[in-house]
C-alpha cells in the first residue's frame, strides 16, 4: 500500500483532466492607445501566467519610469521599438491557461499602417477581443477591424470598453458604445457580439469583477473566454481536401507517396479519392512522422503522406479530394486585403498562390473598395475604383492562366484562401478570400 494512501489516483485524474482541456485561439485588436498591451498583460498577470523573474523586471522598470504600480504593457511589448514608443508593432503570440481551458492569444497592432499584421493574427483566431477607449468610443480603425473579422468568418467578437475608470464608470457611456457596436456587428453578419466595461489598468472586469460597475451584471472577459464553445473541429465538417506539397520517391523500394497537410475533412485507409484529371483511386497507406503505416486515418490539420493504389501523374500543387471533385475554373471573385505600399491595378499581371499551386494570373477588375473610415466607394461605372493599395479591402475578379479547383472560403481558411504575388519581386501584394463575403 502506498504510504500516501489513495491520494495518487485523484491527482492523476486531475492531471489527466487538465491535459485534456480544449484550446481557444483568440486575438486582440483596436486602435492606438486603446490599451491592448496593458489588457493582455493584465490577463497574463491575473491568470498567474507570468514568471516571477518577469514580474520582478516589470516592477523595476515601472518604478524607474515613475509608474504607479505595475506597467503591465511591459510584459508583452517585446520589441525595443515597441517599448520606446509605447505601441505594438508586430504580432506576438501569448500562451496562458486556466482550470477550464488553454489559450493561444495573438496580440496585434493598432496602427493603421500595421493593419496587415492584424489580418494575420485574426486569420487563425476564433474569437476577437476588440478594445476601445471609453472616452473615444467606436473609431474608424475599430470599424476596419470589425470588417476584417467579418471577412475572415469570425462570429464572436468581445468589445472591451477599456478605461471605463476615466469616465467615472459611467453606465450611459458604456451603453451608447455597446449600442453602436451591436449595430455594426449586425450589419457585418457577426453573430455573437459581447460588450464588457473594463479597466485593464486596475483589473476591472478582466478576470475579476469590479464593485465600481455594479450596474453591469454580465460576465468578465475571462469568463466569456472560458465559456465560448471551442470550434477547433469546424474543418472536419467539410469534404476531404489534400493539397500535395511534395512527392516522395524511393526507387529501390518503389515507394511513392504524396506529402501534405489535410486541409479539411478526414481520410482513412481504403477511402476513394479523386485526382485533378477525374481519375479515382484508393488510399492504401497513411504514413506519418512516426514511420510507415503510421496511421489508419488522418483529420484536418494532420501532416501525412498518402500512398495510393494506382500510379497517377500527380505533382506539387495538385489536389486530392473526396467526390465530387471541385469545379475547375479560370476566373473567380474574391475579397482581398492590400498588404503592400504598391498599388494593385485592374488588369495587372500577378502570380496567384492557391493551396500549394503557384500560377500566373491577372487581376481582372477591382469592383469595390472599402476605405479606412469603413465606407465603400460606389460600384457604378463612373466611379468604380481601378486599383487598391495598402490596408484597402476590395472586391476583385481574378483570372488564372490554368484551371484551378477553387472553392468558397470556409472553416477559418481550411479552403478558399489565396495570395496575390508580385511577379518581379516575389513580394505578397494581397491576401484574399474566394467569394464576395462582405455585405
Amino acid at each position: 500500500m502506498s504510504p500516501f494512501g489513495n491520494s495518487a489516483e485523484p491527482n492523476a485524474s486531475a492531471s489527466e483532466a487538465l491535459a485534456q482541456r480544449a484550446t481557444l485561439r483568440l486575438c486582440t485588436a483596436g486602435s492606438v492607445d486603446d490599451g491592448k498591451s496593458t489588457f493582455v498583460g493584465r490577463l497574463l498577470h491575473d491568470t498567474k501566467s507570468v514568471l516571477a523573474d518577469q514580474l520582478a523586471s516589470v516592477e523595476r522598470t515601472s518604478a524607474d519610469r515613475g509608474f504607479e504600480g505595475l506597467d503591465l504593457s511591459l510584459l508583452v511589448d517585446g520589441l525595443r521599438a515597441e517599448r520606446e514608443q509605447g505601441i505594438t508593432i508586430d504580432v506576438a503570440y501569448r500562451y496562458f491557461a486556466t482550470d477550464q481551458r488553454t489559450f493561444i492569444l495573438a496580440d496585434t497592432p493598432g496602427h493603421e499602417q500595421y493593419t496587415r499584421n492584424t489580418v494575420t493574427g485574426m486569420s487563425t483566431s476564433q474569437v476577437v477581443v476588440l478594445l476601445v477607449d471609453a472616452r473615444n468610443g467606436i473609431k474608424p480603425q475599430t470599424i476596419r477591424h470589425l470588417t476584417v473579422a467579418s471577412l475572415l468568418g469570425v462570429k464572436t467578437v468581445i468589445l472591451a470598453v477599456n478605461k471605463i475608470d476615466l469616465v467615472d464608470y459611467s453606465q450611459n457611456v458604456f451603453e451608447e458604445i455597446k449600442g453602436e457596436f451591436e449595430s455594426r456587428c449586425a450589419a457585418l453578419g457577426i453573430e455573437e457580439p459581447h460588450a464588457v466595461p473594463i479597466s485593464a489598468k486596475f483589473g476591472a472586469n478582466v478576470a475579476e469583477r469590479s464593485t465600481e460597475t455594479s450596474w453591469y451584471e454580465g460576465p468578465t472577459v475571462l469568463e466569456l473566454l472560458e465559456t465560448i464553445p471551442v470550434n477547433s473541429g469546424r474543418a472536419l465538417d467539410l469534404a476531404f481536401r489534400f493539397n500535395i506539397q511534395y512527392v516522395l520517391r524511393e526507387h529501390e523500394t518503389d515507394y511513392r507517396a504524396y506529402a501534405g497537410t489535410v486541409n479539411s475533412g478526414s481520410v482513412k485507409v481504403g477511402d476513394e479519392v479523386v485526382a485533378p484529371n477525374g481519375r479515382t483511386t484508393t488510399v492504401t497507406h497513411i504514413d506519418t512522422a512516426d514511420g510507415l503505416d503510421g496511421a489508419q486515418s488522418a483529420d484536418a490539420g494532420d501532416a501525412v503522406a498518402l500512398r495510393l493504389a494506382d500510379d497517377i501523374d500527380l505533382t506539387r500543387g495538385d489536389l486530392l479530394a473526396s467526390a465530387p471533385f471541385p469545379e475547375l475554373v479560370r476566373e473567380f471573385h474574391g475579397t482581398v486585403v492590400g498588404l503592400t505600399e504598391k498599388d494593385v491595378a485592374a488588369g495587372q499581371a500577378v502570380k496567384l498562390r492557391y493551396g500549394t499551386s503557384l500560377v500566373r494570373a491577372r487581376v481582372g477588375s477591382v469592383d469595390r473598395v472599402i476605405d479606412i473610415d469603413g465606407t465603400a466607394s460606389s460600384n457604378s461605372d463612373d466611379t468604380a475604383p481601378e486599383s487598391f493599395g495598402l490596408n484597402d479591402i476590395a472586391h476583385v475578379t481574378v483570372q488564372t492562366a490554368q484551371e484551378l479547383p477553387v472553392e468558397e472560403y470556409a472553416a477559418r481558411g481550411a479552403v478558399g484562401n489565396f495570395l496575390l504575388i508580385d511577379q518581379a519581386s516575389g513580394n505578397t501584394l494581397a491576401a484574399g478570400l474566394v467569394g464576395t463575403r462582405l455585405r
